[in-house]
């Protein structure tokens, strides 16, 4: 059973903690603190790589019975991979290049179950595409110079006021916020099982 374990969430993001509250599975935040080195530039093998690092870095701290599960998402637009803006400038290219138009969100999830002997490794990578609305360039630096767009991959919130531009998705919507929670509870559960029958 998954409530048997201590789940720990390797990041300091607000929003993947009240997605897994939202499921109750409250975590323990023990943000990671590795460098993060990607060493591709195809998005799901960057998430995946990221996520991987995030949970092995606070898995090697844990006792067994307990889970950690890291996280990473990117947007990737015209073949480019956005990160979190470094700059309102910054914010405003990122948006500029995707509004009209589709792009994908990729969360690479890595979940590590400490168990009695050994541990479980599972890793995969969500896929989401966003389709915006066409924006003015007032809209655009509008949005990108307040304070939303600064912590986010790819300069947005999906669930904050840039929702005004989202024209609909194809995929996961918790996704997009930063975690694909219905998966990771899936994957949970058959790593869980897979521990009971070991």
């Amino acid at each position: 059973m998954i409530s048997d374990y201590k789940i720990v969430l390797a990041s300091a993001s607000p929003r993947r903690m009240e997605l897994l509250n939202q499921i109750s599975l409250n975590p323990v935040i023990e943000p990671s603190t590795v460098v993060e080195i990607i060493t591709t530039r195809v998005p799901e093998d960057a998430v995946i790589e990221l996520s991987l690092q995030k949970a092995e870095d606070v898995a090697k701290h844990q006792q067994p019975g307990t889970v950690v599960i890291g996280a990473d998402t990117v947007v990737a637009a015209e073949g480019k991979i956005l990160g979190k803006p470094g700059s309102h400038e910054e914010a405003f290219k990122m948006i500029e290049l995707f509004q009209g138009k589709t792009h994908q969100v990729f969360t690479g999830v890595t979940i590590i179950l400490c168990g009695k002997n050994g541990s479980i490794v599972r890793s995969f990578a969500e896929q989401t595409d966003v389709h915006v609305y066409p924006m003015t360039l007032e809209e655009i630096r509008s949005y990108a110079e307040e304070e939303e767009p600064m912590d986010k991959a790819g300069a947005y919130a999906i669930q904050g006021r840039f929702a005004a531009f989202v024209k609909g998705i194809d995929g996961d919507y918790s996704n997009v916020v930063g975690l694909p929670v219905g998966r990771v509870y899936q994957e949970l559960k058959q790593i869980c099982e897979q521990e009971e029958k070991e």
